[in-house]
């Protein structure tokens, strides 16, 4: 049986793996409440994706993607808040992918909506 390649699940993933990676310079910087929020809200976009892939039913992963958009969005708010800081070290591009797996997470909610009503 041939895996299919899924392109949200590994965005998600190299992206938690960047927050990652951003919050423990944070942590050096002793800037730990903002790494604790950004650590926590990046990395449960992921999370909820992975948990997405084996829902129950077509209703319940829409939700589940719909808190990763919520995630999504909560994460774009630290970012931009260390991004107008200036005692935080750059952002990079993570506010530009956060972007990205916000947009290939409302076309997949748009799609499966579709998708349902159709099948009615």
């Amino acid at each position: 049986m041939e895996i299919k390649e899924n392109v949200i699940v590994e965005k998600s993933i190299d992206f938690s793996l960047s927050i990652i990676k951003y919050c423990e310079i944070l942590e050096r910087e002793k800037k730990f409440v903002i790494a604790n929020q950004l650590l926590k809200a990046g990395t449960s976009i992921g999370a909820n994706i992975f948990e997405a892939q084996h829902a129950e039913s077509k209703q319940d992963f829409i939700h589940k993607m719909k808190i990763a958009m919520k995630e999504t969005n909560e994460t774009m708010y630290w970012l931009t808040l260390c991004e107008k800081s200036e005692q935080y070290p750059e952002i990079g591009t993570l506010k530009e992918d956060a972007s990205s797996i916000f947009k290939i997470i409302s076309k997949i909610i748009a799609t499966s909506k579709n998708n349902s009503t159709h099948q009615k």
